[in-house]
């Protein structure tokens, strides 16, 4: 149910996870701020957590009005992020409470670090899929 609420909500920017070339020109465009909510709510993300990965402080965060548009870093990172989400609640067969507690969860894989923890860095989102992949494929994550 999580994974078509946030299908549903996203039909601007596709139901299936932004690919290169699509994920840059959209942040060379802007993403709304008004995305960034409802990507935190899809998962339950505190104010701090999105804030956090997209590399502002919540109070900078709540400062852009919700009909503005993200700086192009900030919109990447929402992309990337919105990505991970998607991938984690097929993974996860959209079982919103099992996604945020595996995003909050030190994984020896990711060096003892939760994947939230990790996704304030390009490098770190890599990572965090790559993890989701191999739990797609039974493979030790």
């Amino acid at each position: 149910m999580a994974l078509k609420m946030f299908q549903e909500d996203f039909v601007q920017y596709g139901s299936k996870p932004s690919l290169g070339f699509n994920v840059i020109q959209t942040s060379r465009e802007g993403v709304l701020r008004s995305v960034a909510d409802d990507v935190s709510k899809l998962v339950g993300l505190t104010d701090n957590e999105i804030a956090y990965v997209l590399g502002m402080t919540p109070r900078n965060l709540h400062r852009i009005l919700p009909e503005k548009k993200l700086g192009t870093e900030a919109s990447e990172r929402l992309l990337l992020l919105r990505n991970i989400l998607i991938h984690a609640l097929d993974t996860f067969e959209g079982r919103g409470n099992t996604v945020r507690h595996w995003l909050r969860t030190p994984m020896r894989e990711l060096n003892d670090q939760s994947p939230l923890q990790l996704m304030d860095t390009i490098t770190g989102f890599g990572l965090v899929d790559d993890v989701l992949g191999r739990l797609d494929y039974g493979l030790p994550a």
